[in-house]
C-alpha cells in the first residue's frame, strides 16, 4: 500500500508532462499524417491480425508452462521426494 501511495504522485506528474504530446498539431493533423480511409482501414486490419496472433502466442506460452509444471510434478512423484506423495502417517 505504501508503494502505491509513493508511486501515485510520480504517475500523475508523468501523465501531466506527457499530455501535451498526445495532443494534435498542425490544425488537427496527428503525428502520423493525414488519416484518410486507407490509413484507417490498414490500421483496422493490423488490429484484426494482431489480437488473434497475440492470443495464440499467449496460449502457446501457457501450454508450454503447463507441460513444464506437469513434468516437474511427475518427476517429484517418481522420485518420492515430496512428503505429500509418500503416504502414511
Amino acid at each position: 500500500m505504501s508503494r502505491l501511495l509513493a508511486l501515485l504522485p510520480l504517475t500523475l506528474a508523468s501523465l501531466l508532462l506527457l499530455a501535451p504530446v498526445a495532443l494534435a498539431h498542425d490544425g488537427g493533423q496527428g503525428t502520423y499524417g493525414e488519416a484518410d480511409d486507407k490509413v484507417v482501414t490498414n490500421a483496422g486490419f493490423l488490429l484484426i491480425a494482431f489480437f488473434p496472433l497475440f492470443i495464440a502466442f499467449m496460449s502457446f506460452v501457457q501450454w508450454r508452462l503447463e507441460k513444464r509444471k506437469d513434468r516437474r510434478k511427475a518427476a517429484q512423484k517418481s522420485a518420492g521426494q515430496a512428503a505429500a506423495w509418500r503416504g502414511g502417517w
